[in-house]
C-alpha cells in the first residue's frame, strides 16, 4: 500500500462545489481506498492504495463527478514533493520572512525554469514567484485575496491544472504525510 495525497481544486470555496469532507471520505472508502483522511474543508485528501498516483487521481475525479456532480481537477502530490517544497522554496531563505505571505501552486506537470517568463510576473509586482518542477513558489506582497496572480491566471498562461495552498497548509500536509 502506498499513501497518496490528492489536492482537489476549487471545492468549498465561496459556496461553489460544496461537499462535506465526511461524505467525500465515505465515497472514497466505498470505491476501495483505505485509510482515507482529509485535512481542512478545501480538499486535501490522504488515501492508501495499491494503484499508481495518476490512476488514483482519475478515480477520485470520476467518482466526485458521479456522486456530487462537480467537475473537480485533482493534482496528486508525493511526500517527496512536499519535502522538496521546504528544500527549494527560495523565499524561506529571506531574513524575517512572513510565512503568511507564502503560497505554493501545485501544477499538473513539470515546468521549466523558463516558464516563469510565460507568467509575466513583473506585471504583478511586488508579488514574486519562482518555478521548481511542478511547483510555483509565490510570495504575495499584500495577500492572496488581493492579487490577480492566482490559480486561474497560472492555468491560463501555462495551460496546466493548478491548485494553490498557503504555507501553513503545506507544512501541516507534510506533518500528516509523516505520521
Amino acid at each position: 500500500m502506498k499513501t497518496h495525497l490528492a489536492l482537489l481544486r476549487g471545492i468549498n470555496v465561496s459556496g461553489h462545489n460544496m461537499m462535506k469532507m465526511e461524505a467525500l471520505k465515505t465515497m472514497l472508502e466505498n470505491i476501495g481506498f483505505q485509510n482515507v483522511r482529509t485535512y481542512l474543508q478545501s480538499g486535501n485528501v490522504f488515501i492508501d492504495s495499491e494503484e499508481e498516483a495518476s490512476k488514483v487521481g482519475f478515480m477520485i475525479k470520476q467518482e466526485i463527478f458521479k456522486v456530487f456532480g462537480h467537475e473537480v481537477p485533482v493534482v496528486m502530490i508525493t511526500k517527496e514533493n512536499l519535502e522538496s517544497c521546504f528544500a527549494n522554496n527560495p523565499f524561506l531563505k529571506e531574513k524575517d520572512i512572513d510565512t503568511k505571505r507564502l503560497y505554493v501552486a501545485f501544477v499538473s506537470t513539470n515546468l521549466k525554469k523558463e516558464n516563469i517568463n510565460d507568467l509575466k510576473i513583473s506585471q504583478f509586482k511586488p508579488d514574486e514567484a519562482s518555478i521548481d518542477e511542478n511547483r510555483i513558489f509565490i510570495k504575495y506582497a499584500v495577500g492572496a485575496g488581493k492579487t490577480r496572480f492566482d490559480q486561474k491566471y497560472i492555468e491560463k498562461k501555462l495551460n496546466v491544472i493548478a491548485t494553490i495552498r498557503n504555507w501553513n497548509t503545506v507544512t501541516n500536509l507534510l506533518k500528516i504525510y509523516s505520521e
